[in-house]
């Protein structure tokens, strides 16, 4: 099955946008950091939602090399159990990988699509908030070769402890609203 390709406009398949799908990885990654079992169960109910919209349904494949998100249409499903009978084009599934790194063949597309997102920020927040954005993308792109919207928590204290303040140089001005600034990378993801 196909990896998501999210370096252009076109969807992963014909039924899935790629806006669909990173949201629905993003929720995903929320719910596996969730503090609790109902925030995380609210994480995966809007997951669901999101992805009823297009008739598709989720769920996480555990294997020796890492966890991967598996989107596919609801019709393979019947009783919680994916019926192989059902399935004529593979190609309908998307599968994003949950685990360590993303592909460093795509670090290019991913570090485009990081600055277009540090770009929205500096616009919409202002310069302090924009440079903070920029570190974070310097971080995600060179560390994981992800999108930052893809970040973990674990990803997010490991920047904020480690990275930013001995990588980054930021001003006073940066330390202190830092955290404020990568709640707005997301934001802005989600919009």
């Amino acid at each position: 099955m196909p990896e998501t390709d999210t370096s252009d406009d076109a969807p992963p398949n014909d039924e899935l946008p790629d806006a669909t799908v990173e949201r629905a990885e993003r929720l995903t990654r929320l719910a596996r950091d969730a503090v609790d079992d109902a925030e995380a169960d609210a994480y995966r109910e809007e997951r669901a939602e999101l992805l009823a919209d297009h008739d598709f349904t989720a769920r996480v494949r555990e294997e020796d090399t890492g966890s991967t998100l598996v989107l596919h249409p609801d019709e393979w499903v019947e009783d919680g159990t994916i019926r192989t009978d059902r399935i004529e084009d593979t190609d309908r599934a998307v599968e994003v990988s949950l685990s360590g790194p993303g592909n460093p063949d795509e670090w290019e597309e991913v570090e485009d699509h990081n600055r277009e997102l540090t770009q929205r920020v500096r616009e919409a927040h202002g310069d302090v908030h924009g440079d903070n954005a920029d570190a974070f993308a310097d971080f995600m792109g060179n560390h994981y070769a992800r999108p930052m919207e893809s970040a973990t928590s674990g990803e997010v204290e490991e920047f904020l402890a480690e990275y930013f303040p001995r990588n980054a140089w930021p001003t006073e001005k940066q330390r202190t609203v830092v955290e404020e600034s990568i709640d707005l990378v997301f934001e802005v993801a989600d919009e």
